[in-house]
């Protein structure tokens, strides 16, 4: 295992987090949006799926009517 001078790794840090492109602010609130988007999105469909399948499940089962 080779050792490293620990200047050395400190410099190889600062040299990979140069080549790091972040996000604009624009950017990172677009993400957020879609982010919660998605999740309502989601959150509908898994909300129609159990409600079909409990209406199934009555059904099949004769509860509640």
């Amino acid at each position: 295992m080779a050792k490293n001078n620990p200047a050395q790794f400190i410099q190889e840090i600062r040299q990979e987090t140069a080549k790091v492109t972040w996000p604009t602010r624009k950017e990172t609130g677009l993400s957020t949006a879609m982010v919660f988007v998605m999740v309502i999105l989601a959150a509908l469909f898994f909300l129609l799926v159990d409600q079909i399948l409990q209406f199934g499940i009555r059904f099949v089962f004769g509860l509640g009517g």
